[in-house]
């Protein structure tokens, strides 16, 4: 069966390397698929033969000419087994490799001579075992070699010595044997050599780096002692004849008390020496045993490992969600750049730039009240939601400690940013048409949300915070699924206040209902460009007494006015944005009327249909569903 579906992908490649011509690097998309297919992966990988390689294979990157494969990051994908023979190893242009934290097993792949351009290898967290290749000067190029936690043996290559660009050396948690060569490379910055089997001195040359690069062997450490000073002064200066015999004599006997207490020193530093030596000896000698060391040393290992695995497994792994182009693990984001984006009701909100230069945003949550199954439960109903208006969950985290989200990341920042923040300051200015476009998509976003779950989906966080900009220069929701799982703090923040529908007493217990009021704030937002709550006073409350008094043109933000042509458009969508914020939540629309209202407004005003059989009903609905508040209070500017 594997080999039929190879020749079928191997015939389907020809046909459109016939219908396409030249546009791909044919032969290392024919390697990569044959890989795949080759190896078990518990990980769904999205490689079609029918999708172009270059820009839509997960963990794959091509040249700026795209005629050939120069990056492969998979790591965790629940890879198992051997890597077969000419795949990977066909890849002649790779210059990245990223294998890790999977389960591949046997020796060290021989093909792997063939990527002469490597210049990074990550093939830690696996279960390759033998001796490493003895000639790695073939790999002449290799910047980053990290081969840990693994099970390889035998001695450690000489050769590494001839890798005169070689910055990251880790051989950590394997099973190497033997002394430490002399392998230091100038350019080397980063080293660990901690728990193998090595013995003997540490050569001179890498004393330069720090003792926890050594821990777990059973080496010694010599520190190199500065030699002692010179008693000749490096100048000679004259000296008066009665001072002479004085100056000698001072300069006697400093010196002797400098070559006694460098004696007393050289003495005292053998002594620790000794004691840590011997205590060493003894200690290797009751864990191991005087009879077979190496046996006893590889039980501790496959220990070692089984108790890493377990603690991996309780800890749990990045989730993917099907369609995702991301290629990273826990250790990924760990490494990465951070930058802060916001700290709000649910968690801190962090971009993260990654190592292959993706970019993706990570919510850090806290107050998470549910358990693992019940969080993995929901992730998964988020996670499944595929809308243009909503914002795609594309990985999630759990573990005891921490439970993260990660989305994609969008440049031009959330509404609240383009409202709110200073002009000037890489802050766009809304127009209208921009404005009304983002009211619809999270409109048309928000009624997907609710007809999911047999219709019982509800977002329950809508805030100008949580609205982004997709490609169409629509809103975007995020932050769907929270409310049900995390603790808000109590009292609430003021902003988010200000968006909370007057029977919701638990965010917890949030509705479609009390949604619907949420968007309501979020129409008065983008049209006054005001917060919803300033200093106690609510916006639904001020836009009401406004109304009322009949100021409406006094409602819209300044930069509005910009625009006296969309002034009656503005007024319907403002009439919407308050039949969304009633009180009352059986008098509040429901988010499939909305946007069939502002379809129908849309195709009114755009003259794509009579307006007088358009905009008249949606007016009449509009009107009979606001009720003008009898308060009138001042809003703050």
């Amino acid at each position: 069966m594997r080999k039929f579906r190879f020749v079928f992908t191997s015939i389907t490649l020809l046909v459109l390397f016939f219908l396409h011509g030249h546009g791909e690097p044919w032969q290392d998309k024919q390697t990569l698929l044959q890989f795949q297919q080759s190896m078990f992966h518990s990980r769904y990988i999205d490689w079609s033969p029918m999708s172009p390689v270059c820009t839509a294979w997960t963990g794959v990157t091509c040249d700026d000419q795209e005629t050939m494969v120069i990056a492969l990051r998979l790591p965790g994908f629940g890879f198992r087994g051997t890597i077969p023979n000419d795949t990977l190893g066909r890849l002649s242009g790779l210059q990245t490799l990223s294998l890790r934290n999977n389960k591949f097993y046997g020796e060290f792949p021989s093909d792997f001579s063939n990527l002469r351009n490597l210049t990074s290898l990550y093939l830690q967290s696996n279960k390759f075992f033998g001796q490493l290749p003895l000639n790695f000067t073939i790999w002449s190029k290799l910047i980053v070699l990290n081969l840990s936690n693994n099970q390889f043996n035998g001695s450690i290559p000489q050769s590494f010595s001839n890798l005169s660009h070689l910055t990251t050396l880790d051989l950590s948690r394997n099973m190497f044997s033997g002394e430490i060569p002399d392998f230091g490379t100038p350019s080397l910055k980063y080293l660990n050599l901690s728990y193998n089997n090595l013995n003997g001195t540490v050569p001179k040359s890498l004393v330069r780096f720090p003792k926890s690069s050594f821990s777990g062997n059973n080496v010694s450490y010599e520190v190199l002692i500065p030699p002692l000073p010179s008693p000749m002064s490096p100048e000679i200066q004259p000296v008066k004849p009665h001072e002479s015999k004085k100056k000698n004599k001072i300069s006697e006997t400093a010196l002797l008390g400098i070559i006694l207490g460098g004696f007393a020193l050289l003495f005292g530093l053998m002594a620790v020496l000794m004691v840590i030596l011997c205590a060493n000896k003894d200690s290797a000698h009751r864990i191991t045993g005087s009879k077979q060391p190496k046996t006893e040393n590889k039980v501790l290992k496959k220990s070692r490992d089984a108790a890493k695995e377990s603690q991996e497994e309780k800890n749990g792994r990045i989730t993917f969600f099907e369609g995702s182009k991301l290629a990273f693990d826990l250790e990924d984001l760990l490494r990465a750049s951070a930058e802060v984006l916001g700290k709000g009701t649910y968690g801190t909100t962090y971009k993260a730039a990654l190592e292959d230069a993706t970019t993706v945003v990570v919510k850090r949550l806290k107050e998470v009240t549910i358990g693992k199954r019940d969080f993995e439960h929901q992730m998964e109903v988020v996670g499944n939601i595929k809308h243009d208006n909503v914002v795609a969950l594309r990985a999630y985290y759990y573990s005891k400690d921490e439970k993260l989200m990660v989305y994609d990341y969008f440049n031009q920042g959330s509404l609240s940013t383009m409202l709110h923040g200073k002009r000037g300051e890489n802050v766009r200015s809304l127009d209208w048409e921009t404005r009304l476009s983002i009211a619809i998509g999270v409109a048309k976003g928000l009624a997907h949300i609710h007809s999911q779950n047999n219709g019982k989906l509800v977002h329950g966080n809508i805030k100008s915070s949580n609205i982004f900009l997709n490609t169409q220069n629509q809103g975007c929701l995020c932050d769907l699924g929270l409310a049900t799982i995390v603790t808000p703090p109590a009292p609430p923040i003021q902003r988010i206040a200000g968006y909370r529908a007057p029977e919701l007493t638990d965010p917890r217990k949030a509705t479609q209902a009390s949604d619907v009021y949420s968007f309501g704030v979020l129409i008065l937002e983008i049209l006054t460009g005001k917060y919803p709550l300033s200093e106690g006073v609510s916006l639904v409350r001020w836009v009401n007494s406004v109304v009322r008094e009949e100021w409406t043109a006094e409602v819209f933000d300044v930069e509005l006015l910009k625009f006296p042509n969309s002034e009656e458009e503005m007024v319907t969508i403002l009439q919407l944005g308050m039949a969304c914020s009633e009180r009352h939540p059986e008098r509040r629309p429901k988010m499939w009327e909305v946007v069939r209202m502002v379809d129908d407004l849309r195709r009114g005003y755009s003259g794509t249909g009579p307006s007088s059989e358009v905009s008249t009903p949606t007016l009449a609905s509009l009107s009979h569903m606001v009720e003008i508040g009898s308060s009138s209070t001042s809003m703050p500017q």
